[in-house]
């Protein structure tokens, strides 16, 4: 079992999961609360500025850019879930369950995926969707954010398999699948919320920096990153073009990393 959540960090994980339960309610009502459509040109004026009529102003080609951060948002979102689900699996649930495989098996794999874990997410993520198609990309963000996860559950099922309690019940005749179920149930009440909310942090951070080198969402269903890199040509004479996408993305990871009860310096 794992230690009592401290209290600052079951405050921050309630904060995190609340924004993040407001983003879903903004995410499945983006078309009611959208004026326009995604990609809707001379909505407003060109380079319209922040204003009462258009609150986040307009783009280049009179987007509307509430309407487009919003729609953004959704696509990012959309993107997002999978991928942080696939990492959960192929990852957490994974790993855990391979700390229980017979020695050679789980230390090769171990290994293997240690290293994978060492390289940075974002270049494996690359790699993924060069290797396949763009429509991959959720997926490709997915299997890059899975390495960390799955060291991460590996090396906490191994520290539970050599628990004091572990070896008692052992000694006891406990067969081993009910152990495996007795710490699947204590894993999924313990850290479930924990390790979706990381890997969602860490999924939404790998597809809008591969979209916004181009790897990733193709016009016109635009993501976050997408906005914030068709904006460089009017970073400094039109600054809401990037900056109001640029923040809800922040909003996201931020409230993702909140949400996995972070300290300072854990990575996701």
């Amino acid at each position: 079992m794992t230690a009592p959540i401290p209290l600052l960090r079951r405050l921050s994980m309630a904060i995190g999961w609340s924004g993040l339960i407001l983003v879903t309610l903004a995410v499945v009502l983006s078309d009611f609360l959208a004026r326009t459509q995604a990609g809707v040109a001379h909505a407003a004026p060109l380079l319209a500025q922040p204003s009462a009529l258009y609150p986040f102003g307009a783009d280049d080609l009179g987007r509307d850019m509430l309407s487009e951060t919003l729609h953004a948002l959704n696509v990012t979102v959309a993107n997002a879930a999978p991928a942080a689900v696939l990492a959960v699996i192929a990852g957490g649930l994974f790993g855990f369950v391979a700390a229980r495989f017979p020695l050679p098996l789980r230390a090769t794999l171990r290994w293997a995926i240690g290293v994978l874990s060492n390289i940075p997410a974002l270049l494996l993520a690359i790699l993924l969707i060069g290797l396949t198609t763009r429509g991959f990309v959720a997926a490709g963000a997915g299997l890059a954010a899975a390495p960390l996860a799955f060291v991460r559950a590996f090396d906490r099922a191994c520290a539970q398999g050599s628990s004091v309690h572990a070896e008692y019940a052992r000694a006891t005749g406990i067969a081993p699948s009910a152990l495996l179920r007795r710490d699947l149930a204590y894993e999924f009440r313990d850290t479930f919320l924990s390790t979706v909310a990381r890997a969602l942090a860490a999924v939404t951070i790998i597809l809008s920096t591969v979209s916004f080198l181009g790897f990733g969402a193709v016009p016109p269903h635009r993501d976050l990153g997408l906005m914030i890199a068709a904006a460089r040509t009017t970073y400094l004479d039109a600054w809401w073009t990037a900056a109001f996408p640029a923040l809800a993305l922040l909003i996201v990871i931020l409230l993702a990393r909140l949400a996995a009860g972070l300290e300072e310096g854990e990575r996701a």
